[in-house]
């Protein structure tokens, strides 16, 4: 299997959603915990980072220009150009020891993205969606920890990951609707550790971080387990296909909850590797109607 190395010793303490800006061949990373949106150059090693003034899930790029975000209280709309932040929608806002998490878009740019308890446990979270028209809808009740989504390549089936279940779930989708149905078990991950943040590449085939299992597992389209990449850290949160020819795979880390002691040397840096096959384009979210 490919090497992964590192490419930037950011020592985040909750690095997550890695996504690909193509426009501005960027790489785009949140630090979840101290609410902090980073850009990426991977030619320059430069990186930049936006302070959003809460806990931030997740990032995507707007039509707009603008960044998309999953921030604790809702959805949010960020220019990187001012830093100025508009709120789109709460979600869950009443409930206080709660947060967002991981999120993507659909091809239709819907914004999908789930919440988690702050001290996680069964039940306490939910899946989102928010359409153009800024309408959020609650798509999955129950869930633990709202974690990796992805779509086919022919957008007929949804990925989906609720980390203490510890497994890749699957959904038929309906790519004109939104709606998704039949769920049922993709992929169990066995231990060490729990499923994280997830890819789908061009050919369908599924790239899972494994939190506490310091690898991303390479699952096929029928569920078998193809491979791993392993890192030289256990807490391995998301991954992502990136560069010009989509063919490099980028992958944040953690090291929140490890004691100093057993905190490994690059933990909570981003990583890259080259698995051999593209990924697909990141999808857009859709901010004006």
């Amino acid at each position: 299997m490919a090497q992964a190395e590192l490419v930037l010793d950011a020592g985040a303490q909750l690095a997550e959603g890695p996504c690909w800006l193509a426009d501005r061949q960027r790489l785009l990373w949140v630090d979840i915990m101290a609410g902090k949106v980073h850009v990426f150059d991977p030619d320059t090693g430069d990186d930049t980072a936006v302070d959003v003034g809460q806990p931030v899930g997740a990032g995507v790029p707007a039509d707009d220009g603008r960044l998309a975000l999953a921030v604790r209280d809702g959805f949010a709309l960020l220019d990187l150009e001012d830093g100025r932040i508009e709120t789109v929608a709460e979600v869950e806002r009443e409930l206080t020891g709660n947060r967002m998490n991981d999120g993507k878009c659909d091809s239709a740019g819907r914004f999908w993205a789930g919440t988690m308890a702050m001290e996680p446990r069964p039940g306490a979270g939910a899946l989102y969606r928010l359409d153009a028209m800024r309408r959020v809808e609650r798509m999955v009740d129950g869930v633990g920890i709202s974690n990796g989504l992805g779509w086919s390549p022919d957008d007929r089936l949804m990925y989906y990951v609720d980390s203490l279940q510890g497994r890749v779930d699957v959904f038929d989708f309906d790519a004109a609707t939104g709606r998704i149905g039949g769920r049922r078990l993709f992929a169990g991950v066995e231990g060490p550790g729990f499923p994280d943040g997830l890819a789908v590449d061009a050919d369908g085939g599924l790239w899972v971080g494994v939190w506490g299992g310091g690898c991303v597992l390479h699952l096929l389209p029928d569920g078998a387990v193809a491979g791993r990449v392993d890192l030289p850290v256990s807490q391995v949160t998301s991954c992502c296909f990136g560069g010009p020819d989509l063919r490099d795979v980028y992958v944040t880390t953690a090291w929140e909850t490890l004691p100093p002691e057993r905190r490994e040397p690059h933990a909570g840096g981003l990583f890259r590797f080259r698995p051999g096959v593209a990924g697909q384009p990141t999808r857009v979210y859709r901010a004006r109607p």
